[in-house]
């Protein structure tokens, strides 16, 4: 089933020189109609090819069947009245008729920077197979190249919120130690931030070579967003949770700060160069 929803940001695809934009609604993604009929603009106005096109008793049963399957609320006694006005030579449907008339969801009119006329992906797929079969076929290669383009970055936000996740909760296990180990007793709340912080910077150092305040000063003015650690990679990350659980055991053992930064530096470069080592071989 198909909910209309707001309209979100448009992306852009290109297919034989015609830039067209796409937009999701909920999970479902939306193309630009109007968009695609541009690029015939040598034989009619764009929204005379979707008039033309909405007026073929092959397209009305497609969007019939359509809905159907993925409108419960489609207005059925209507579209089987639009069915039986097609065979008058005079019948005329344009979208916002067949909205009006059917209660339609697979097609969207909308007005403002990213409007004209939206289909379902799919229902856009068949309105390019009757305008072209080149055409067609190139809208649906370049369609699916999106798709999975989307996917791989969706897949590699996963991983690095996981891993992200991952550091977070080891960073738990670094501060119990830190407080049990090295904050002494009865101490001024305001000053415990203090070793937290020094050791925040002890595995930035191990890790990244530089603190937090280093990073922050050569990257003034550049256009990342938030700290140092939320710039790095899916493997610093990695890395970066395992030195976390390190250092938890160190200061239990009660190794000093210069120790341990010796130690958990020779861990970092090990498993980062076994990280990388690893990439490669998968690729």
């Amino acid at each position: 089933m198909v909910k209309v929803q707001k309209m979100a940001k448009s992306k852009i695809i290109t297919v034989q020189g015609s830039k067209i934009k796409l937009t999701s609604i909920g999970t479902e993604e939306y193309i630009n109609l109007t968009d695609i009929a541009r690029g015939f603009e040598g034989g009619g106005e764009a929204g005379e090819y979707i008039k033309n096109w909405l007026r073929t008793g092959n397209t009305v049963q497609f969007l019939g069947v359509w809905e159907k399957v993925h409108n419960p609320d489609f207005n059925l006694v209507e579209y089987h009245q639009i069915r039986s006005e097609l065979v008058d030579n005079r019948f005329i449907m344009s979208v916002k008729m067949w909205i009006e008339r059917t209660n339609s969801v697979g097609l969207r009119a909308t007005a403002g920077r990213y409007g004209g006329t939206y289909a379902h992906n799919e229902i856009a797929i068949q309105f390019a197979a009757w305008l072209s079969p080149e055409f067609h076929v190139y809208m649906v290669k370049e369609f699916k190249r999106l798709k999975l383009e989307e996917a791989k970055e969706q897949q590699d936000s996963l991983e690095w919120n996981v891993k992200r996740m991952l550091s977070k909760v080891n960073y738990r296990i670094q501060s119990d130690a830190i407080q049990r180990n090295l904050i002494p007793a009865n101490i001024k709340s305001n000053v415990k931030g203090a070793y937290y912080a020094s050791e925040a910077d002890l595995l930035n150092v191990a890790l990244f070579g530089m603190t937090a305040k280093e990073w922050k000063n050569i990257t003034q003015g550049d256009t990342k967003k938030g700290n140092l650690r939320d710039n790095a990679s899916p493997e610093q990350l990695l890395v970066m949770a395992n030195l976390e659980t390190h250092n938890a055991e160190f200061i239990k053992d009660g190794l000093s700060q210069e120790e341990r930064l010796q130690k958990l530096n020779e861990i970092a470069i090990y498993q980062m160069q076994l990280l990388v080592n690893i990439d490669l071989k998968i690729t």
